[in-house]
């Protein structure tokens, strides 16, 4: 079964990192909260508190197949501009998966990672994507090893498209189920 590293930096849009979290454990999927400074102690952009399971320098990479990067303000942009995290972002979309969401992807396009690709995000955002990529008004889009989702109103879309490639279809309909939907 596949792990599941969630990077959270101050000011992340708080549905979007904990309904990925909440739906992937629900289906039986390994999910680590890894906080990207140096301590495990993370505020939302609506200054929601939460404590994640590691740091960043805790975390052995090698033993992951998803990084997921949740959204918001400022969050997308400590997330963008720390070194080690788009280092991170580069191997899982070269080697592995990678699943962001809202202005999250906007990363994936300012590092190059969108080239020849579908992709979406909160609008504004296309901005940073190569000419060509942007999916227009699609809410979640997966192109090959790679998901994106527009925004916090498809977090849960967003988290079960996740949980399909990772579990298949029966592990979203025992989800889906389980919180009546």
């Amino acid at each position: 079964m596949s792990a599941v590293a969630v990077l959270v930096a101050d000011g992340f849009e708080t549905i979007e990192c904990l309904t990925m979290v909440d739906v992937l454990r629900r289906g039986g999927v390994r999910v680590t909260l890894v906080s990207i400074m140096s301590t495990r102690d993370a505020v939302s952009s609506q200054q929601i508190g939460i404590a994640c399971d590691r740091t960043l320098d805790e975390v052995d990479f090698d033993e992951y197949d998803y990084l997921v990067l949740p959204g918001g303000l400022p969050g997308t942009t400590n997330l963008r501009n720390d070194d080690r995290v788009c280092a991170l972002v580069r191997e899982f979309a070269t080697t592995k998966h990678v699943a962001a969401i809202c202005a999250a992807p906007s990363i994936l396009g300012e590092l190059g990672l969108l080239v020849g690709r579908k992709a979406t995000c909160f609008p504004g955002f296309e901005s940073t994507f190569p000419a060509g990529t942007y999916a227009g008004g699609k809410k979640v889009v997966v192109d090959g090893n790679i998901i994106t989702a527009s925004g916090m109103g498809q977090a849960l879309p967003f988290a079960l498209t996740v949980l399909k490639d990772i579990a298949g279809a029966r592990a979203v309909e025992k989800v889906r189920e389980g919180i009546q939907l």
